[in-house]
Order: structure tokens, then sequence, then C-alpha cells
């Protein structure tokens, strides 16, 4: 089969973390070599820590703006193989809406010269419906994109925004980036991004 660029992206709550840490499971448990990612951006649990709502969590590289993603995944397998300890088999991703536009483009050189799927996973869309950078720039180089769905926070319905919440208020303006989970944020339809306070 073919390497591909994969992006599943979800609102807040969706199970991104939780997926990325069950296929990791599964590559590890075929014997298979993965190098598991997340954005250095994110030090609740510690710079490079993967970690979801439910309470599972590992370590992964930390990726910073500057990071050369394709030199580091060729190093890696190249020295892994050396070492008799064989290829990487997979690259994933968290958290993949913080990545620059020049990681995305080596993601999709990891696919194409060395032939390593790539799956990365994350927001879409910020609190204020802007895309992202690494996700705008996945939603045009990545070979397979998915949705992964959660529920609204107030109604039930399929949340598709995140809305970013401050002692209970919601807040529509701000810097795009402001690290948080639950307690920061809540899984929104289009119609509660907008009324919050309205019961449907």
């Amino acid at each position: 089969m073919m390497a591909q660029l994969f992006f599943r992206y979800g609102a807040m709550s969706s199970g991104k973390t939780i997926e990325i840490l069950k296929v990791a499971h599964n590559y590890e448990a075929q014997g298979r070599k993965i190098a598991l990612m997340t954005s250095g951006l994110d030090t609740r649990d510690g710079a490079g820590t993967v970690a979801s709502r439910i309470g599972l969590h590992r370590k992964a590289i930390p990726v910073d703006d500057k990071m050369n993603l394709f030199d580091l995944v060729q190093a890696k397998s190249t020295k892994d193989e050396e070492a008799g300890d064989g290829k990487i088999a997979c690259v994933l991703i968290d958290e993949a809406q913080f990545l620059k536009k020049h990681h995305v483009l080596e993601c999709a050189r990891i696919v194409d010269e060395l032939k390593i799927p790539v799956m990365a996973f994350g927001l879409k869309n910020d609190f204020q419906n802007h895309l992202f950078e690494g996700s705008e720039n996945l939603l045009i180089y990545a070979d397979k994109i998915e949705e992964m769905k959660t529920i609204c926070h107030y109604c039930g319905h399929k949340a598709t925004m995140n809305l970013r919440i401050n002692n209970g208020k919601p807040v529509y303006e701000g810097e795009q980036v402001q690290i948080g989970g639950d307690e920061s944020y809540y899984p929104v339809c289009r119609f509660h991004y907008f009324h919050p306070d309205t019961i449907r």
C-alpha cells in the first residue's frame, strides 16, 4: 500500500488523542516502529507529552517552529535501520494545528520520498473560526482527510466549533493560541457558538 499523508480533525473532545495513542499501540503491538510527535507549545503535562482527557499519556518528540521533520525522520529511520531495529513504519503527529507550513511540506516529503505514512491529528478551526496554519496546509496537502465527530456541549447536536470560555463566559477575542482543556473550551454546534446562553 502506498504511503499517504492523513489529516484527522475534530472539535475539542472528539477523541483525537485517544485515537493517536490507539494507532501507536496497534503499530507497536505488531512490532513496528513509530515516530510519535506533538507540539512543543503544550506543556501542561510536560513538553513532549501526548495526553488524553481520560488519563492516557506517553512521551513524544516535541515539535518546535524551526524543526525540520523530514531531516529528523530520515536521520532516525537511517539510524534505526543501521542498528538493526527496522525502519520507522509510521509518523504520528498530535496537535497538528500548531504545525507551520514548512512542517506540513516536510510531512509530504516524508510520505513521497521516504515512503513512510504520516498521520496528523488536530483541530481545524480556532475559537474565532479561523483555520490554524497547520490545519490549513494539511487541508491543502493531505491525501486523505477525515472528520472525527463529537457532540455540542449544550444540545447534543454535532459539534463543529470550539467556544473559548473564561469564568463561565464565552470569549470571542484574543490570541489564537491559548492552551487549555475542558475548563477553557467547549465543543459546540454553530447555533450555540453564536448563542451559548440559549436552550434549544
